[in-house]
């Protein structure tokens, strides 16, 4: 029988050593090193293993609570406590949040906006049950400041002069009142918008009833017209409520 061939470790130690002393560091070092090896997982079902899995279980919420927790607090409060930030005006131009939608723009819609704006006005001019003016007397010097300061959603206006003739006899309910320009939709459903610079609107004021039919040549004792100046107009509702309007002759006039 052959015999074996010595380990390489023992044949590289031999070239450095001599036999014996070659032989007693393989045998501690090398033969007898012990081997270390992965103690077994515990049986699953045991306590210990199970109070283990609740220890790190425990351990790892607490730490995504406490990531959690900074994350929604800053400075001392809590994001969930806090107002939304608003959106900026860029962002609402994208969503459309102000814009009439095609299936808004019906004239029938907006009727009974109308209705409660002539029931406002008629509050706002201080007008009885039979349409007078009460004990004040409805003169420009109070008429003119009132509805100036007046909110005109759903009023039903008429542009009677413009620098633009294509807009001339341009009548319908105003949707959005702003700064710059009312937007109205017509009895054909459409929607217009109407600046205001540069045009002049008749606004007729009932003394009962609306204002929705065509004002034929009998109801001009029934209701009250009031010609707006755009361009002194330019204004939007929330800002006219709290601005002071005085008498003065407008020099482009």
């Amino acid at each position: 029988m052959a015999a074996q061939p010595p380990h390489p470790a023992l044949a590289l130690l031999s070239q450095a050593h001599d036999p014996s002393t070659a032989s007693q560091i393989f045998t501690d070092s090398i033969k007898h090193r012990p081997l270390l090896l992965r103690p077994s997982s515990p049986d699953p079902s045991s306590a210990t293993n199970a109070r283990s899995a609740r220890r790190s279980a425990r351990r790892k919420r607490s730490v995504e609570a406490y990531h959690a927790f900074k994350k929604t607090h800053k400075s001392g409060r809590s994001s969930l406590t806090r107002k939304p930030r608003p959106l900026s005006a860029k962002a609402k131009r994208q969503l459309g949040v102000h814009e009439i939608g095609e299936g808004e723009r019906k004239w029938g819609l907006y009727t009974e906006l109308h209705q409660l704006w002539c029931g406002y006005m008629r509050e706002v001019l201080a007008l009885d049950d039979e349409g007078k003016g009460g004990q004040r007397k409805l003169g420009p010097d109070f008429v003119g400041p009132m509805v100036a300061s007046a909110d005109f959603h759903g009023a039903v206006v008429r542009v009677v002069r413009s620098g633009c003739v294509g807009r001339v006899g341009i009548r319908g309910i105003v949707v959005k009142d702003t700064k710059f320009t009312f937007e109205v939709v017509t009895k054909g459903d459409k929607l217009k918008v109407l600046p205001k610079e540069g045009t002049v609107f008749r606004v007729e004021v009932p003394r009962s009833g609306d204002a929705l039919g065509e004002m034929v040549e009998g109801q001009r004792e029934e209701r009250l017209v009031v010609e707006i100046y755009g361009e002194q107009f330019m204004t939007s509702a929330p800002d006219r409520a709290n601005k002071k309007f005085k008498m003065h002759i407008d020099p482009a006039l």
